[in-house]
């Protein structure tokens, strides 16, 4: 280890074990970190490159296992790093030749996959002037996926020096086209500082979708322009502005340190047994309940605290308006490693004034025992549902006795949620999301195509429930394409049409492909970015107008699950389903009619609140069909074998469903 010299005792002072982290006070720097087990800290600074050690603090104070200075000289800019001494036996890992990043830094600097991160004091002062969020509520609510770099890297109407930043994803054209579509909340890909793994490095990738966090409290440098934080706040508050909302999607659940031969970054340094969920057996070996080598141990006191403030500084100090939670069930798991709805983490958010405000997703489930929790976060919560997903898939593919799960999906999945004293706004619907295919190659390719990630196709999911309609992937058969383009619009009809608030993943609008990937983690290209140059603008066209229909009919965004006499399933024949009809596997046709004066629902004013009375045909069936409608006054909104087509039925004349198609019909009330 390099000798360096250390900052004379007389401008070091005693400092101050809150707050954990660099905290610039206009006067000078107090620094603070936790490590229960340490038997010694040293504080390093570094020149502005963050390459050349230039003083070095013996951190001799220590309250409560926290160790902390003060350096009246420092000031913001200030890159640092620690080294923290200590055994290298059984569950500890301590090395001080390892420079270690601050849990708590709020900018990191530097190339972390070099082992050249450095945490860097901030000034985190921002003028956020008439800033407000927006709280749209959950069943207005529409959530749109995206990527950061993704959206607008290939963006001709942003500023070449911007695309694939913070600036150019809160630039006039993007925001204007956000609006335009109709969704209300952005949902971010993972923008907390993160880590590419050596592996994709040595085959020339990178980890794309940033789930492999070591900076909890520090924005992606990689998507800023600036390389300043303001950067990410002036984002939020351009979007806020525009009325839309900012989610972040957060990996709390494990960190970028990787298995027990991973590299040493910061947690596993300052203190391994505290951090993470150590296996029993062998405290040098981690639990693995994420798939990714380690757990991060949420139900310590100390990283429950990290996780906490960690929300409440994005929420409080960059103003973003939620979180989804990346393998959430992790997060939940007690010092037992079972799952626990009461337990720290989950009573923590309840509890909390700042927190229990805000929009909470969960992923409810990950890789470990009893990890699939669909249904079982408490109330405050809401969660991606997969069985929504699937049934949905299903049954547009045509599978056999799938008309009763869809029917379940279509009115908010009461079977997972009800039970539970929850509402329909407690299910995330999703047909696709950046895990999995897009939705161009959903109904493109039988099988997924993920050579290009170098692990011989093994990785990614084999549960696609896709098919591609007599060709596998690109295709100038005008036949295929033409189911293909019909598909696309029921799904995302069905999608919209159904209660619970529904996730678009960007590009799906604009008929975006990976080519068959469906695992593009790794695949920082134009595999995954959006290309603006080749969209669909009939079927962009088409989801503006499902997400204007949605917003215009209250039937479709109800707060609490229709009685059963407000929901009627109509057979073909424009009758009532009986037990038969919804057992029989070769059924591929299903109607719903949605009655719009029954919804028991007020608005803010206590107004009650009616809609027109709304029937939905579903059709999977490869040959046309007729359906009976029940009564007279309906006229047809949508008919996604014809977009445009305007008709006005009767009951007289049964409506005629063309192969694979969904329609929506209207009587105004």
């Amino acid at each position: 280890m390099e000798a360096r010299s250390f900052v004379a005792p007389s401008t070091v002072w005693r400092g101050r074990a809150y707050p954990l982290g660099a905290t610039w006070d206009g006067g000078g720097v107090n620094f603070a970190l936790f490590s229960k087990h340490a038997e010694r800290v040293e504080l390093c600074l570094f020149d502005p490159r963050g390459r050349r050690e230039v003083e070095r603090v013996e951190v001799r104070e220590r309250t409560d296992f926290v160790w902390h200075c003060y350096l009246p000289d420092a000031r913001p800019g200030q890159l640092y790093a620690y080294r923290v001494h200590g055994t290298d036996e059984g569950e500890h890992r301590f090395d001080a030749s390892r420079l270690l990043l601050d849990p708590y830094a709020k900018l990191i600097q530097g190339k972390l996959s070099a082992g050249l991160g450095r945490s860097q004091v901030v000034d985190t002062a921002f003028s956020w002037g008439e800033d407000r969020a927006p709280r749209t509520p959950w069943q207005d609510t529409v959530i749109y996926e995206l990527h950061v770099k993704g959206f607008t890297q290939r963006h001709p109407e942003v500023p070449e020096q911007l695309r694939g930043t913070y600036a150019g994803l809160a630039s006039l054209p993007v925001i204007e086209y956000l609006k335009g579509l109709g969704v209300t909340t952005v949902e971010l890909l993972p923008v907390q500082a993160f880590v590419d793994e050596r592996r994709l490095l040595q085959h020339g990738l990178r980890n794309y979708w940033g789930y492999n966090t070591i900076g909890f409290f520090a924005p992606e440098m990689r998507y800023s322009a600036s390389g300043t934080l303001g950067e990410f706040k002036t984002m939020v508050k351009a979007l806020h502005a525009a009325g839309l909302e900012v989610v972040l999607d957060v990996v709390y659940n494990h960190t970028g340190e990787g298995d027990h031969g991973g590299p040493t970054l910061s947690f596993r340094g300052l203190d391994n047994s505290i951090y993470y969920r150590l296996d029993p057996s062998n405290p040098r070996r981690y639990l693995n309940f994420t798939g990714t080598g380690n757990s991060f141990n949420t139900s310590h006191r100390v990283v429950l605290g990290l996780v906490m403030d960690s929300l409440r500084y994005w929420v409080q100090e960059m103003h973003v308006d939620g979180f989804r939670f990346d393998l959430a069930s992790t997060l939940a798991r007690n010092s037992t490693q079972a799952f626990d709805r009461n337990g720290a983490f989950l009573s923590a958010i309840r509890q909390d004034p700042v927190l229990s405000r805000v929009k909470l997703i969960a992923e409810p489930w990950d890789l470990g025992h009893d990890g699939y929790q669909l249904g079982n976060f408490p109330p405050g919560w809401v969660e991606w549902n997969d069985k929504y997903r699937s049934g949905v898939r299903s049954f547009w593919r045509g599978d056999a006795g799938t008309v009763g799960e869809l029917a379940s999906r279509l009115t908010g999945s009461s079977d997972i949620f009800q039970r539970a004293g929850r509402s329909p706004r407690s299910s995330v619907n999703f047909v696709t999301s950046h895990d999995g295919f897009t939705l161009e190659d959903l109904v493109s390719y039988e099988r997924k195509h993920n050579e290009a990630n170098g692990e011989g196709n093994r990785d990614g999911s084999d549960d696609n429930r896709s098919a591609n309609y007599g060709a596998e992937g690109a295709t100038q058969d005008a036949a295929v394409l033409a189911v293909r383009a019909r598909q696309k619009r029921n799904l995302l009809a069905t999608l919209l049409f159904s209660q619970g608030p529904p996730m678009l993943t960007a590009g799906d609008e604009l008929g975006r492909t990976q080519q068959g990937n469906n695992n593009a983690y790794c695949q920082d290209s134009e595999v995954s970015w959006l290309d603006w140059e080749a969209v669909d603008r009939d079927l962009q066209a088409f989801v503006r107008q499902l997400i204007a229909l949605r917003k215009r009919h209250p039937g479709f965004r109800r707060r609490s699950y229709p009685k059963p006499e407000d929901v009627i399933w109509l057979t073909t024949a424009g009758t009532p389903m009986q037990h038969d009809d919804w057992t029989r596997a070769e059924a591929r046709t299903l109607g719903l009619l949605l009655l719009g004066k029954q919804l028991a629902e007020r608005d803010d004013r206590g107004k009650p609140v009616e809609d027109d009375d709304l029937l939905l045909l579903l059709h999977a069936g490869d040959a046309p069909i007729e359906f009976k409608l029940p009564d007279d006054g309906w006229h047809l909104v949508l008919d996604t074998a014809a977009p445009g087509r305007a008709h006005v039925p009767n009951a007289a004349n049964p409506y005629y469903l063309q192969p694979r198609t969904l329609a929506l019909l209207v009587k105004a009330r």
